[in-house]
């Protein structure tokens, strides 16, 4: 026992995902208020039409290397230290972006919060997945996707009402984001280090010859079979799949007004539907995603991903085809895209790694999209092409996670609570005063904390 006797709680797992989880809320309330918020600017503060594509590049790829960066920080660091500093990155850029008076500071608060954002993702839904048990991990990671859809919709609601009210209307929108990021910063202090960090780290600096104690750079990932299938999967999955929702998020105004002939506003109201649906879908994997029923649906969700965007390509960019690619492209994707990237990048890779990775995963992703969507616009000249080939690099996307993870391969959370450090570089041999490994125990979410 501690010396002192006295130790901090150990918080719900469902605390640690609802806190921990808001960073898929403010990733999506950032990209989507950043949209509407710099517009307004623009007839208030002065910033140009170039100027605005500057502060959307550069939150996109701010987001990339802050994923890419703060994975790693997270892995080396630990999961609590990175998670408050990300919370107060993305708290400051808010302010910056409501008290610009015009682009230089603008573009240093879109910076700030894309790479708070950005680094926030991975750290956070590893600090999910290791407050979790086997039974219910997926769940609390799939809890996720649910905040993200909550972040578009409180986005779009500030949108609504501050739409009208030129910089006051940017400076509500941004300052719902500064709010809600201080409100995580302190809901976050009451959570300590991940156990399942701190035994890795623990090991890795005794020598312990432990998979978490071996695994903990990226290069491993490159020489073990069991670690390189599954990243390669991820990348091509994720990277290949994000395309199609990039499109659909970016342009998918643009593409119903202009192609399929609907107005702006029944553009938004089918998107705020198809919202729901997503979120209702979302729901829904969270009960399966535990099962033994996860790669069926799975299997279920990549036909009607990949085949909705050839809806219109065959039937015409009518009303009731367009309504068809939105409903059906919702549905597949709550079992076939994001969150169940964000289950296989915990479930398979060592304490040590899990962050790294996925942020790596993230980053390449983000940055293809960004590309693609360079010439998207371009595309949309000959729609069924675009649309076409849109559902063939999605359909690859797919074929990947089905290949590398459609049978039962390495899980990571299994393998290491099996381990025991063994040997003449134990743990216990190095460290002689360090904590009895019953207070790391890979079974207990968190570590003990002196108050």
């Amino acid at each position: 026992m501690h010396p002192t006797g006295t130790r901090r709680a150990v918080p719900s797992p469902w605390w640690v995902a609802i806190v921990c989880g808001m960073a898929s809320y403010l990733d999506a309330a950032a990209i989507v208020s950043s949209g509407t918020a710099l517009v307004l600017y623009q007839h208030s503060i002065g910033i140009t039409e170039g100027q605005i594509g500057l502060l959307s590049a550069a939150l996109t790829l701010s987001i990339a290397i802050g994923a890419l960066s703060g994975g790693r920080l997270g892995d080396r660091y630990g999961r609590r230290a990175v998670f408050l500093a990300t919370m107060g990155m993305i708290l400051l850029g808010a302010i910056l972006l409501v008290l610009a008076p015009g682009f230089s500071l603008l573009l240093v608060g879109m910076i700030l919060v894309g790479l708070g954002s950005g680094a926030d993702l991975p750290v956070s839904l590893a600090s999910i997945s290791e407050a979790a048990s086997d039974h219910n991990r997926g769940r609390l990671v799939g809890f996720s996707q649910i905040l993200w859809f909550a972040g578009i919709i409180g986005a779009n609601v500030f949108g609504i009402i501050a739409g009208g009210r030129g910089q006051l209307g940017g400076q509500i929108m941004f300052a719902h984001i500064g709010l809600v990021a201080l409100a995580v910063l302190i809901a976050r202090v009451s959570i300590p280090e991940s156990a399942t960090w701190a035994q890795a780290d623990h090991e890795r600096t005794a020598g312990a010859a432990t998979l978490r104690a071996r695994s903990t750079d990226l290069r491993d990932v490159l020489r073990r079979r069991t670690l390189l299938v599954p990243f390669l999967a991820l990348i091509g999955f994720y990277t290949l799949t994000n395309i199609g929702a990039n499109t659909g998020g970016q342009f998918g105004t643009y593409i119903g007004v202009n192609v399929v002939g609907i107005s702006v506003s029944a553009q938004s109201l089918l998107g705020i539907v198809m919202l729901g649906v997503g979120m209702l879908g979302a729901l829904v994997f969270m009960r399966i995603v535990d099962t033994r029923w996860r790669m069926t649906c799975y299997l279920i969700g990549a036909v009607l991903l990949a085949g909705s965007y050839l809806i219109p390509v065959v039937l015409g960019f009518g009303l009731v085809p367009w309504i068809a690619l939105s409903f059906f492209n919702a549905v597949g994707g709550a079992f076939a895209f994001e969150a169940i990237m964000k289950v296989w990048s915990q479930e398979s890779f060592p304490t040590l790694l899990r962050s790294s990775v996925q942020g790596a995963v993230i980053a390449v992703a983000r940055v293809v999209a960004a590309g693609v969507a360079l010439v998207t616009p371009a595309l949309m000249h000959t729609p069924g092409l675009a649309y076409g080939l849109i559902a063939l690099v999605v359909a690859v996307g797919l074929v990947c996670g089905w290949a590398g993870f459609r049978r039962p391969r390495f899980d990571a959370f299994a393998e290491e609570a099996r381990e025991v450090p063994e040997g003449p570089e134990s743990v216990a041999e190095h460290t002689p005063d360090a904590a009895p490994p019953a207070q790391f125990s890979p079974t207990t979410p968190y570590a003990p904390t002196e108050r």
